[in-house]
């Protein structure tokens, strides 16, 4: 059944409809909500649907678009307020026409907001002027797309043209200026400074998507919907295993007001999802130091910031990074409502979000922190690389996609990664054992100071010791609690450095001070025996059960080489013996109990 929409509605609660259909410049005003469509939406001409103040709209075909009409659905984001730095971007519309399916996109169908349903179309500039925030223009000359590339010069000039495909992303520079236009009446201005607000106005993207990937290749896509994207339920997709499933963002110091290449401060983030359900893990890009005491240096607002990442907001571009030849498709099914204010969806931009701990007023999903810790690497005081161990049962040693995030900024003459396969990554996932050494690979092109240290801990035994392994010395360092500062000569070391869980430099003299006592269970005559062969003087024994009650004390023993201690009376199970000796050392042996 079709609904005619003939009246402009102030607001919409959460609505299911089976397909809409808007009759020649009807209206719809969708304020804070989502409209569910589960089939095609037809928008006459004229018509419009508006989606304010993360008002979404979501639909539930599971093949290509049928939507159609002349007329258009109207969606804000906002991006970077400075001239001089790129946001990437994905529309989440395209022309608007008759014919069924979805259309390409240009710049100039963005608009600068006036009111709550009117915008302005912006000015385009062809020249090498910069854009401007009010009258919104927009520079042509910065809008770019990257698909399919095996390096970073096949960018492909896109400027005014309408021609960037669904699931195309672009990128865009901002504006100078401010613009102090109210349109919704809530208080937050078109751009304060900090942020320039875009009205995207076309034919909303709909149903299954599709891009061309090649193995090594770089593709710019990104959240191509009208509608919050689930990015870990799109790159975990079973039919999307050639993205290797890792979104990589890119981040820019905005403190540097250059077009020059040769004066950005910039580079990739990387997210990894992990598993569908948890919140993923994102490093950020590396162009900014840290403070000696560890704290950020923040010259450059985006270093250092964990930028939550699970749900795309609209709008949102990222880059993908082939591991084969194939396909990605974004689909319906990874689409979802999820407000951007909220805690796990951020758009890369100039201003901060709340942290994670915020409410989350509209997902019913649980929220899960995968078991992890940053290390950071201050590099000649200068930047600051930041690597994410992650702790995964189901990982293993090798290159796991959707967990390890592989290294895309290998022009730094010197550099920290992990090194898995004799590759470079920036995230590694590994089950924890606390035997294992985690190699690093440190690169220096010349004499470099390296200073060690963890900054968080998420999700992990908070007793858990974490060290940075010098293998030149067998040397051992508490990066937890403390940092490791060391200048390397120039060359590339895959095996020196690397991240362990125990000093077993400590456990060895530890066992070498242990005084040479066995405890046994000899189950056959009920009885736990000690053997004493050095004649130690015992002060005491002592047995627990696994709940740490004391089930078996024994003190003032005389010196003996051999003490026996019934187990007649206690149930089956593991225990823990305990000897202490006259000088206040330490002997426990777990014992297993079968009377």
């Amino acid at each position: 059944m079709k609904n005619k929409i003939l009246l402009l509605l102030l607001s919409i609660t959460t609505s299911s409809i089976s397909q809409i259909y808007f009759s020649p410049n009807a209206n719809m005003y969708v304020k804070n909500e989502v409209l569910f469509v589960n089939q095609n939406v037809n928008l006459d001409t004229g018509s419009n649907l508006y989606l304010r103040s993360n008002g979404q709209l979501v639909q539930g075909t599971n093949a290509t678009s049928a939507n159609s009409g002349e007329g258009v659905v109207s969606v804000y984001q906002e991006g970077t307020a400075d001239n001089f730095d790129y946001n990437y971007w994905c529309s989440p519309v395209g022309t608007a026409s008759s014919g069924s399916g979805n259309g390409n996109f240009g710049i100039s169908m963005l608009q600068q907001p006036q009111t709550a349903v009117t915008s302005n179309p912006v000015t385009i500039l062809n020249s090498d002027l910069d854009g401007i925030s009010n009258p919104l223009s927009i520079s042509a000359r910065w809008i770019y797309k990257l698909v399919n590339a095996s390096g970073y010069s096949q960018w492909t000039l896109v400027g005014s043209l309408s021609s960037l495909a669904p699931g195309e992303g672009f990128t865009m520079k901002g504006t100078s200026g401010t613009d102090a236009t109210d349109p919704e009446g809530t208080g937050i201005v078109n751009n304060p400074g900090s942020a320039q607000r875009y009205d995207f106005r076309g034919k909303p993207n709909d149903g299954t998507i599709t891009i061309n990937l090649g193995a090594n290749n770089s593709t710019l896509t990104g959240n191509p919907y009208p509608s919050s994207l689930h990015l870990n339920a799109f790159l975990l997709d079973p039919g999307n295993t050639a993205t290797g499933g890792i979104a990589y963002f890119w981040e820019q110091d905005k403190t540097v007001n250059s077009h020059y290449l040769a004066d950005y401060r910039g580079g990739y983030g990387a997210y990894s999802p992990i598993s569908l359900a948890s919140n993923g893990i994102y490093v950020p890009a590396t162009f900014n130091s840290y403070n000696p005491d560890g704290s950020l240096n923040t010259v450059g607002l985006s270093s250092g910031l964990s930028i939550e990442r699970k749900y795309s907001p609209i709008g949102q571009g990222f880059i993908i990074y082939a591991s084969a030849n194939g396909t990605a498709t974004f689909k319906n099914a990874h689409r979802e409502f999820y407000r951007e204010s909220n805690a796990l969806s951020q758009f890369e931009k100039q201003t901060l979000k709340a942290d994670k701990t915020a409410v989350e007023e509209n997902s019913g999903n649980e929220v899960t922190e995968v078991s992890h810790f940053k290390l950071n690497t201050i590099i000649n005081n200068q930047f600051t690389r930041q690597l994410a161990l992650a702790f995964v049962p189901e990982a293993t040693d090798g290159a796991d996609p959707g967990i390890d995030a592989l290294h895309l900024d290998e022009a730094l003459p010197n550099d920290v990664t992990f090194l898995i396969a004799n590759n470079n990554y920036i995230i590694q996932g590994i089950p924890f054992d606390n035997t294992k050494k985690v190699p690093l690979r440190v690169k220096a092109a010349v004499p470099t100071t390296l200073k060690f240290y963890v900054p968080e801990v998420v999700n992990f035994d908070s007793s858990q010791q974490i060290f940075l392994y010098d293998s030149l010395d067998s040397s051992y360092h508490d990066i937890k609690n403390d940092s490791y500062q060391i200048t390397v000569a120039a060359g590339v070391y895959s095996e020196r450095f690397k991240i362990a869980f125990k000093d077993e430099n400590i456990l060895a003299e530890e066992n070498k001070n242990t005084p040479k006592i066995i405890i046994v269970q000899d189950n056959k005559n009920r009885i736990i025996k000690a053997y004493n062969p050095e004649n130690i003087t015992v002060e005491s024994f002592i047995l627990y059960d696994m709940l740490g009650r004391t089930v078996i004390s024994k003190k003032d023993l005389p010196l003996r080489q051999e003490y026996s201690f019934s187990t007649g009376n206690l149930h089956n199970g593991i225990y823990i013996a305990k000897l202490i000796t006259a000088d206040k050392r330490e002997i426990k042996q777990k014992v297993i109990l079968k009377n």
